[in-house]
């Protein structure tokens, strides 16, 4: 259960640098992005002023849920939350509807690479927050597994 706590602690770390890091960068400039390079935080902040629905729904999915879900699964290792079990179940659920931010801007890469409006280059932020989306999804299933055990104590 050590790893597992270490991985959620890294994760309440590497999230918001995660926000900040550049997911792609394209080799002409994105009005809606704001320029050349894309981030989380970057395209949250520019869809505002022009989508505020939308700038809502990606600041939801992609920064607010992941965050509240890796402090709600520290909660359950360390067994703080009453009826853990019903809690991992949809963190669960949470940690899916996150993955789905990586599946929609890897849509739109191979979108705009398909009909040749530019070229876009992948970069270390999307490779980053791919592999916390990962990590969260293991942790949520380690802890399942070690409250299944009885290794952790219901708060």
């Amino acid at each position: 259960m050590t790893l597992v706590r270490a991985v959620t602690i890294a994760l309440l770390v590497l999230f918001p640098v995660a926000w900040l890091a550049p997911l792609a960068e394209a080799g002409f400039a994105m009005p809606l992005f704001g320029g050349e390079q894309i981030s989380i935080l970057g395209g949250v902040m520019e869809l505002a002023g022009s989508d505020w629905f939308l700038s809502v729904v990606v600041a939801v999915f992609a920064i607010l849920l992941p965050y509240v879900k890796t402090i709600l699964l520290l909660g359950a290792q360390f067994g703080q939350l009453g009826q853990p079990e019903r809690w991992l179940k949809i963190l669960s659920a949470v940690g899916k509807l996150s993955m789905a931010d990586v599946f929609l801007i890897a849509m739109y890469v191979v979108l705009i690479k398909g009909i040749g409006v530019g070229d876009i280059e992948i970069r270390w932020g999307l490779h980053l927050f791919t592999a916390l989306v990962f990590a969260s999804i293991w942790a949520t299933w380690a802890t399942e597994r070690a409250l299944k055990r009885g290794e952790v104590s219901h708060g």
